[in-house]
């Protein structure tokens, strides 16, 4: 019966690796490619540092991500959710209460599911194919203004965008 300390892998597929730094006898020894001295010889000099300058993927924004601070952020309601509620009118307060949604949320109301009965929805956004199937089915749309009015959302976070 063959055992797993028994297994190896096939002759030539595994290539042995170079002993770097292991005296100097062959290739590899004594100073181990890394020339003579200096920080970076001494392996104390971590991926990406630029002796204290601001580092490419800092400076660079695009390369690392953005992060947008005025975006706005909505918590889906989709239609099988309006029909499972039941009542004729839907509104943020009355999503809060039944544990739907979170305190302070903006809501959007999407179109997965069906709507059988008229219900008065009230949200911050609707989607075009929710929109038209609430009116659809006799209800009707509001939408609820934003907490910050008609202007752009407050920032996120203090940062370079804060006072623009």
């Amino acid at each position: 019966m063959i055992k797993l300390h028994d297994l190896t892998p096939s002759e030539g597929s595994n290539k042995r690796g170079k002993r770097k730094a292991r005296g100097i006898g062959g290739k590899g020894g004594k100073t181990a490619g890394r020339g003579t001295k200096g920080q970076r010889a001494r392996n104390t000099v971590p991926v990406g540092f630029e002796g204290g300058q601001m580092p490419l993927t800092q400076r660079v924004p695009k390369w690392r991500g953005f992060t947008n601070p005025f975006r706005v952020e909505y918590q889906a309601i989709n239609l099988d959710t309006i029909e499972s509620v039941g009542g004729d009118e839907v509104s943020p307060e009355s999503l809060l209460e039944s544990g739907l949604v979170s305190k302070g949320a903006l809501i959007k109301v999407l179109g997965r599911g069906e709507l059988t009965r008229a219900v008065t929805v009230r949200a911050h956004a609707f989607s075009k194919a929710a929109e038209s199937a609430i009116t659809a089915a006799g209800g009707s749309v509001e939408i609820v203004a934003k907490p910050w009015g008609d202007r752009r959302p407050p920032h996120g976070s203090f940062n370079q965008h804060t006072n623009r």
